[in-house]
């Protein structure tokens, strides 16, 4: 049986991530900035793009595979377009600053299409839809993944692509926006890894292992030779996963899956547009029309159907109040690589009877 979670505080977790990441050489801005949105991850219940990611980064660190302290390298730039070169620095970081050029140049005028490319990890793309829907605007993010392949196109059983997510974000007046945020897999590589730290098989259909046999066990992605992902919805969940991989990359003049890759980094290249319902005439009318399309989805018996984000916000509210669960596994793992870097956990980072400590 596994062992219990442990349960930390979101705030101390927060602290606690900047801190490791300032011990591996990132300025205070940079390490904050990770920390938040690994946090923020685990917060919205995707623990398989928060914390958890922290040993797998001080790995590409040591490597040489990641790099600290980027900056944003324009490539081109309009009035309304952007191209931007990350320069394998941290995701999180790269992805933020080139969202806020994009959302000023939207505010400006009336719309920015941002291609970010040769990216270290940008994380969970739901992040950045809602950071465009918080300055108001709307954002439609296609994204590639260029890492050991993971994933078969629907109909075959070799990996050539990776899980290739998808992302919307949709403000609303007074209320939290629409943020729609998945990968083309049936499920994301980090997810896999959580059910494995936890013990968990994974739903059936979603693995195969490298011959091409259906499996639940999740370690058959991670062994050698590894598993097999599977596209969700078959031919449609792999023609998006197509597309991403052609404008998230190709589009942005970045490298597409088929091309050299880097020994442990894994590379996003993103594309934004981001849109301002103001400079189209129609941000008056947005949030009702939103209101009413909601109400007109709930009712007939459908009141307890999930909008896009209704179970990010439950779970943030939920954790946010009770604490933010961990596996056993995946809390050893950040603690051995905070201490490679020369960082410890605070004492005070738990919540309630957790008996796993930091030793």
């Amino acid at each position: 049986m596994a062992a219990e979670p442990v349960l930390v505080d979101d705030g101390r977790l927060h602290d606690y991530v900047a801190d490791i990441f300032r011990a591996a050489s990132s300025s205070d801005r940079e390490a904050r900035l990770i920390a938040r949105h690994l946090v923020d991850s685990n917060l919205r219940g995707h623990d398989s793009h928060g914390v958890g990611s922290i040993p797998v980064y001080v790995r590409n660190l040591s490597s040489g595979d990641l790099l600290p302290n980027q900056s944003l390298t324009t490539v081109t730039e309009t009035d309304s377009f952007l191209i931007c070169d990350g320069n394998g620095g941290y995701g999180q970081v790269m992805a933020h600053d080139a969202m806020e050029i994009g959302i000023s140049k939207a505010r400006a005028n009336g719309v920015a299409l941002v291609g970010l490319r040769n990216s270290h990890h940008v994380g969970r793309i739901g992040h950045w839809a809602e950071q465009c829907a918080a300055a108001g605007l709307v954002s439609i993010h296609f994204v590639n993944v260029v890492s050991d392949p993971s994933v078969a196109p629907f109909g075959g059983v070799a990996a050539r692509v990776g899980t290739n997510p998808f992302s919307v974000g949709i403000p609303r007046d007074g209320k939290r926006p629409i943020v729609l945020d998945f990968a083309t897999s049936k499920l994301a590589v980090g997810k896999v890894r959580v059910a494995m730290n936890q013990g968990k098989p994974l739903p059936p259909g979603a693995l195969l292992t490298a011959d091409g046999q259906p499996t639940t066990d999740p370690s058959i992605l991670f062994g050698q030779p590894k598993g097999i992902l599977l596209p969700f919805g078959d031919h449609k969940g792999w023609g998006l996963s197509f597309v991403c991989e052609l404008l998230g990359a190709a589009l942005t003049g970045g490298k597409t899956q088929s091309g050299p890759k880097k020994r442990n980094a894994t590379i996003n290249c993103m594309l934004s547009i981001i849109i301002s319902p103001e400079h189209l005439g129609t941000a008056d009318v947005l949030s009702p029309e939103i209101d009413t399309f909601v109400g007109w989805v709930r009712s007939g018996g459908n009141a307890g159907v999930l909008l896009p984000g209704d179970l990010e916000a439950a779970t943030t509210d939920e954790r946010k109040a009770g604490g933010v669960p961990i596996d056993a596994k995946s809390w050893s793992d950040i603690v051995d690589a905070g201490r490679q870097v020369g960082a410890e956990p605070p004492a005070d980072i738990f919540r309630g009877n957790t008996t796993l400590r930091t030793g």
